[in-house]
């Protein structure tokens, strides 16, 4: 859903502009205002961000971060963050202030960088180990090969001890909770294979194991890292929700309007809000006419009007005049909050799916565990000799150590987000493939997703040339969307302005002025005097004449049609949801060949749709941009967003569509059915690998050592399986 509360310049406005002058001051990032800019795409848009907010007045410093969308601004005392948003969104950059310190919360993630360093350590070592040896295997004997085992035991030790904590502490998680999950044999088979070494070493052994227990741990963290860059996206859209309340507001007290947290506002306190600013409270409106942009939370197209005793909630935005407001909820009691929980309950809901390799682990580990235990018991019982024994175990343990199982997913995932990518589909979340390929239902939002949000203008050659130039003029003095359409619209078709004067915006209801000695006004239908049509339309009033209709359609976004014929050729059931009036949904859903349609749906009827859809066994795909969409989003079975939608509602989705255009979505299900069916191959390939490998072990024919190098040939073979998806 695409709001256009302000006039908006050309795609990339940004693209125009000169060279970014310099910065006035150093940037901070002490009490630093955050801003969120979710339709910036290019270094032109970052240069053009940049230069309007440092040309604004009190403004020291601004710097802005294409991968999240952000700008980060340095200002003097007084500058408000809602002014400097509602102006560079006047520039044609829309803009929306981000709570800082709830954003703060959820950028503290290390792991990534965590799960790097201990790859790099287990690499360096492993590589020192193997050097050492190859002199072993050579035929270094006596004092030689045992000082080799030594320096490799300083080595491999403490690189093991931090190294492979990750699967250590996750074993113990799990041991403490009475059962077993992959990392169990993990932690076993590198333990074991550490401290038989050392044993060997100690005893003047021939044979130590460092190297397969280094090998071990480095081939396992590769595909923990991999596992982790597919989730480093998808940050908690809960924070994200969070962090777009608002979070400040000018409360009105003895006739003085004080800025404070939206936290220390109480019901009955009154709170100003200024054209262009979000609300930041539910409550009731005491004072002041304007006109509501609700397309944040309900999914409405078109502003509605606000006079004393609307009621109006946290998170819309007013448009053409001030308003006083009359606190009915703030903070944690406010819609947008209650917004913000249901999205977290979805997202928890969701996260309880199982993956293959989850569902292959619970059947893989306990069976592990009790062919070693097997093999230990038994050669004990046949040869006495404990040492042989231990040893044989520990090659079962190592030979049948769920490498492969560990890169099946991530590999495939890597693989198939590589070719969704130059699509221009961005996978986020692990088991998105999996999800999307069990998908039968298919539920789109309509503004903004199947459309582009912005109204289009359907009659105006009926209108005269010099009615063109005073509805030019008219419009270019309002922020209304349909102003802002019929401006765009005339300017292109090279109409020149005329000349009014006296030109008044009256909020809530359109714009007046005089045009040679003529009245003159845009606006509503009751405010011209004009009989209202079922269409979406504006009305020019010229003088006495009769108004002029001014009807507007929205355009269906690229691809949009053939994105539906593409799912529906596939057998999916294809849903059209949406906050709009029936009219407008049915119009669109005519258009874009939808059967199934249902409008005037708030967040929460969404979300029950979807979930009433899962209860009698559908896998739904939700596709939507709104912050209305984000928990049916989290509700749905897998999700997709397009690339110009808010933050949290990007981050709430499992892929984001990069391009402009749904035409790929058709090929996105395709990908994920061949990317789940190459997870099975690995699956297969790692039975298939078990199945000749383990007697082997079992019999005592594979040491160690031979069993972690046939260990790291099955993990090449899964990765290079998964390769075939590119």
């Amino acid at each position: 859903m695409t709001t256009a509360q302000h006039p908006s310049a050309v795609a990339c406005p940004a693209c125009l502009v000169g060279p970014l002058p310099a910065a006035k001051t150093a940037p901070s990032a002490e009490g630093a205002i955050l801003l969120s800019l979710p339709d910036i795409h290019c270094a032109g848009c970052i240069s053009g961000v940049e230069r309007a907010l440092i040309a604004m007045p009190g403004v020291q410093s601004a710097r802005v971060n294409l991968t999240l969308r952000r700008a980060s601004v340095v200002a003097d005392d007084g500058i408000l963050a809602a002014d400097l948003a509602q102006a560079l969104t006047a520039t044609g950059f829309t803009a929306y202030e981000l709570d800082g310190a709830a954003l703060g919360k959820s950028q503290s993630d290390s792991a990534g960088g965590d799960l790097l360093m201990r790859l790099a350590v287990s690499g360096f070592a492993m590589m020192n180990v193997m050097l050492l040896s190859v002199a072993v295997w050579s035929g270094a004997t006596d004092a030689t090969r045992d000082l080799f085992h030594w320096i490799s035991a300083a080595i491999a030790l403490p690189a093991i001890a931090y190294a492979a904590q990750p699967f250590f502490r996750q074993a113990l998680t799990a041991l403490s909770a009475a059962r077993l999950n992959m990392d169990v044999p993990i932690s076993l088979a590198i333990l074991l294979a550490a401290l038989m070494s050392v044993y060997e070493t100690t005893q003047g052994g021939a044979h130590a194991y460092f190297d397969a227990a280094l090998s071990l741990t480095f081939f396992l963290l590769a595909g923990r890292y991999l596992d982790h860059r597919t989730r480093s996206a998808a940050r908690s859209a809960a924070q994200e929700l969070a962090a777009l309340e608002v979070p400040r507001a000018l409360r009105v007290e003895g006739g003085r309007d004080t800025l404070i947290p939206v936290a220390e506002l109480g019901v009955g306190d009154l709170v100003r809000v200024l054209p262009g600013a979000r609300i930041p409270v539910d409550g009731m409106i005491e004072t002041g006419n304007s006109e509501i942009d609700r397309s944040l939370l309900t999914g409405e197209s078109l502003p509605v009007f606000a006079g004393q005793n609307t009621p109006v909630s946290a998170g819309e935005i007013n448009l053409t005049g001030p308003l006083i407001i009359r606190v009915s909820a703030a903070g944690r009691d406010s819609s947008l909050h209650r917004l913000t929980e249901l999205v977290a309950v979805a997202e928890s809901a969701r996260n309880r799916y199982t993956s293959l390799a989850d569902r292959a682990a619970r059947i893989y580990a306990p069976a592990v565990h009790l062919l070693a235990l097997g093999a230990f018991l038994a050669w004990l019982a046949i040869s006495g000799d404990i040492r042989l024994a231990l040893n044989i175990a520990v090659a079962v343990l190592i030979i049948t150590c769920p490498c492969a199982l560990g890169l099946a997913v991530p590999a495939v995932v890597t693989a198939a987000s590589g070719r969704l990518f130059r699509k221009g589909l961005l996978i986020k979340t692990p088991t998105a493939l999996e999800r999307l390929a069990e998908i039968d239902t298919v539920v789109f939002d309509k503004t903004g997703t199947l459309t582009s949000g912005a109204p289009l203008p359907t009659s105006l050659d009926d209108l005269a040339h010099d009615d063109k130039r005073i509805l030019l003029a008219l419009a270019q003095g309002s922020a209304h969307p349909l102003s802002v359409a019929l401006a765009r619209t005339l300017t292109d078709a090279g109409v020149e302005a005329a000349v009014l004067e006296d030109v008044t915006e009256q909020p809530g209801f359109g714009i007046e002025a005089s045009a040679k000695g003529r009245a003159v006004r845009l606006g509503r239908a009751s405010w011209t005097g004009a009989t209202p049509v079922a269409e979406t339309a504006t009305y020019l009033k010229i003088g006495d004449r009769a108004p002029d209709v001014l009807r507007f359609s929205d355009s269906l976004r690229e691809g949009a049609v053939q994105a539906v014929k593409d799912l529906r050729a596939q057998g999916k059931s294809v849903i059209l949801l949406s906050g709009d009036t029936p009219a407008a949904v049915a119009d669109i859903a005519a258009r874009t060949g939808i059967d199934a349609f249902e409008a005037d749906m708030l967040p929460q009827d969404k979300v029950a749709r979807i979930e009433a859809l899962a209860a009698k066994g559908h896998r739904v795909l939700m596709v939507g941009d709104g912050l209305n969409d984000t928990a049916a989003l989290a509700a749905a079975h897998a999700s997709i967003s397009p690339a110009s939608a808010l933050e949290a509602t990007r981050v709430v989705s499992d892929i984001v569509l990069l391009g402009n255009s749904l035409a790929p979505l058709g090929d996105a299900l395709r990908c994920a059915k061949s990317a789940t069916a190459r997870i099975r191959e690995n699956f297969a390939i790692a039975a298939g690998y078990n199945a000749i490998a383990i007697p082997i072990a079992l019999l005592g024919f594979a040491t160690p050592l031979a069993a972690a190098l046939a260990m790291s040939a099955s993990s090449i073979t899964v990765s290079l399986n998964a390769l075939r998806l590119r």
